[in-house]
């Protein structure tokens, strides 16, 4: 959604400087209490033994031999939890990986960055020559000409070169193909057709040209942002979508105006032509299709309600400056009464359009589009958690949206997403238990990042070298 530069690698440097983890070959927990994220119980009193970089055992604390020579934690009224994604986030630089795992954050879906730069990240970060999260990345986005972000696009102006862009894209090395708003209608199919025949999926936002109801036909995995949805559920979808096209040409392609009406306009009139009939229809045919929802609500709440209480936020001194000189420029969204009353009402749809998706069986992702304006990196991870509890979710409902739903989107429950044995040791250890308050997520004890332990007070230092790195820029 925002415009984004890469910094130079200085952070790699300062975090060689110290030891990036203990990093035992036996790591054991005592006394936990596991929430494995399979939808089970809490599991009290566990002992939980990682051998390398995986799971090797875990049950009653009694029953389970502690191996000689491991390294204990003794972690007596602690939770520990599977390891943390955020679904949708744009890497800036690398100071955000710090900021991922001390929030517990061990996997990102990068939706749009330098491709050669997330790749040598990503390299640098499975070789262990830096701590970071997990990388799923999609490199430029796929759009239709006059796209509002240019220097992170792929611009497609025919059905042919959409199928060329796709071919192109999964030999550079991307895990998706991320579609984008300006899309013609000829294009969207002719990549949702290449991507089979390719074998790779795709997602994003569902383009201006089609339908929400469209895009789950053709094959598209996720919708971020719940673009399209509010306007595949109003009675008078066609004319707005008219509308809000008009509306785009006249805004002469401005990203944040760009966005700003695909996110939230015309509030009052889409709000009220909502059809229930209509939405329970489209919302039965994302269950039924397997579509995935990453709605993004932290970022749609600052769009309604502004940013003003997060101008002096303490964390920005863990944003680079050039991130946090385009937040200060981005303003406070300030609208006149009337137009601040209807975008109030428009979230409060939206809220209620996810309960009622999730309640139709609808699958989800949790997923912050960091870094536009006050979206911290992995901190606003547990905002959004908190969001989802809001709409309906229980607390674990919205812990595997974190956890579990995004192994199960990537492929990989086999190895991710939920504690059990064989799995790899991506965990997370917390002072308070989240399915009593989901906001205790935040309240992290320890990251285990492949089967590596990062303390509370090494996570704290990280978050000190990503200050300290930032005031050296």
């Amino acid at each position: 959604m925002i415009k984004v530069k890469i910094i130079k690698p200085i952070l790699a440097i300062l975090l060689l400087l110290t030891p990036p983890a203990v990093q035992p070959n036996l790591l054991v927990f005592t006394h936990v209490t596991v929430i494995d994220a399979t939808g089970a119980p809490a599991k009290f009193n566990q002992t939980v033994v990682i051998n390398g970089s995986r799971i090797s055992a875990l049950g009653q604390t009694e029953k389970v031999r502690i191996p000689k020579n491991a390294h204990v934690v003794e972690a007596t009224g602690k939770f520990l939890i599977p390891g943390l994604w955020d679904m949708h986030v744009h890497t800036a630089s690398e100071t955000f990986f710090p900021l991922y795992l001390a929030n517990g954050v061990t996997g990102v879906r990068d939706m749009a960055m330098e491709l050669d730069k997330l790749k040598a990240w990503r390299l640098q970060i499975e070789s262990g020559m830096m701590p970071g999260p997990r990388l799923v990345i999609a490199g430029p986005l796929v759009d239709g000409p006059h796209s509002v972000i240019p220097d992170l696009s792929a611009i497609v102006e025919s059905p042919a070169e959409g199928r060329r862009i796709v071919a192109d894209l999964k030999k550079q090395g991307v895990d998706f193909i991320k579609v984008y708003n300006f899309l013609s209608r000829e294009a969207f199919y002719a990549i949702a057709s290449e991507v089979k025949e390719q074998g790779i999926p795709f997602a994003g936002h569902v383009p201006l040209s089609v339908s929400a109801a469209e895009a789950t036909d053709a094959g598209q995995k996720s919708i971020e942002h719940l673009t399209g949805i509010l306007l595949a559920c109003s009675s008078q979808e066609a004319r707005l979508r008219s509308t809000i096209v008009d509306s785009i040409r006249q805004s002469n392609y401005s990203a944040r105006e760009v966005n700003r009406l695909i996110f939230s306009a015309p509030p009052e009139e889409i709000t009220k032509t909502y059809d229930e009939e209509k939405a329970g229809a489209l919302f039965a045919r994302f269950a039924n299709n397997g579509i995935w929802q990453v709605p993004t609500l932290f970022i749609l709440k600052l769009i309604t309600f502004g940013n003003d209480e997060y101008r002096n936020d303490v964390r920005l001194k863990y944003m680079p400056s050039f991130i946090g000189a385009g937040w200060e420029q981005a303003g406070t969204n300030r609208h006149s009464k009337e137009e601040d009353e209807a975008r109030k009402r428009l979230f409060q749809k939206e809220l209620e359009i996810v309960g009622a998706m999730h309640r139709a069986g609808a699958k989800f992702l949790a997923g912050t589009d960091t870094p536009n304006p006050y979206v911290f990196p992995g901190f606003s991870l547990h905002d959004e958690l908190a969001l989802l509890v809001q709409a309906g979710f229980t607390p674990m409902e919205a812990l595997q949206t974190a956890t579990r739903n995004p192994a199960e989107f990537l492929g990989r429950l086999d190895s991710l997403g939920t504690i059990e044995a064989g799995k790899i040791a991506d965990l997370v250890l917390l002072e308070a238990n989240p399915l009593a308050d989901i906001r205790n997520t935040r309240s992290i004890a320890a990251v285990v990042l492949r089967g590596k332990l990062f303390p509370m007070p090494r996570l704290q230092e990280m978050l000190v070298e990503v200050e300290a790195a930032n005031n050296n820029k």
